[in-house]
């Protein structure tokens, strides 16, 4: 098993109170709603369980679950750190932030910063493959979870 890791970054100035905004990233269940592939989160405090659907990486099917420290700091920044339990080995996990700022009246600047790490069965030498192929991946979570938000929100980005 060899570790993989891809991240991204995205920003985009979306047509919703920066309330809005943060209170749909903050609720485990929608967030689970919004985004493609996400299955469920089990939120314990700042505990957040993520479990995935099936992911296909170079003809492997992925559904990992890993558990994320939450942090957040009221409607300017959400952190997540994983935070496997203590004794476990999880086989996938996730870093980053989304932070959110006033881009003027009823709207809200959102960044989101992911770097995604995953165990997987192939040699140190797919790297490059595996990388581009999870960069795919993610970029399209990226613009279905964008879609779902504006949707939710009944906004657009401006």
């Amino acid at each position: 098993m060899t570790w993989f890791e891809q991240k991204i970054t995205s920003t985009a100035t979306v047509e919703a109170t920066r309330d809005a905004v943060w209170e749909a990233l903050t609720d485990p269940d929608l967030l689970a709603k919004l985004t493609p592939f996400l299955k469920q989160i089990t939120a314990d405090g700042d505990t957040w369980v993520w479990t995935m659907s099936s992911v296909s990486i170079l003809g492997k099917d992925l559904a990992p679950t890993f558990t994320e420290a939450m942090s957040f700091t009221e409607k300017t920044r959400i952190g997540f750190t994983h935070a496997p339990p203590e004794g476990e080995k999880e086989w996938a996990g996730v870093e980053g932030v989304y932070t959110l700022g006033d881009a003027g009246e009823g709207t809200t600047d959102l960044g989101i910063e992911l770097g995604v790490s995953v165990d997987l069965p192939f040699p140190k030498a797919t790297g490059p493959a595996v990388r581009k192929a999870l960069e795919g991946v993610l970029a399209g979570m990226g613009r279905k979870f964008s879609a779902n938000l504006l949707d939710h929100l009944g906004a657009r980005e401006a």
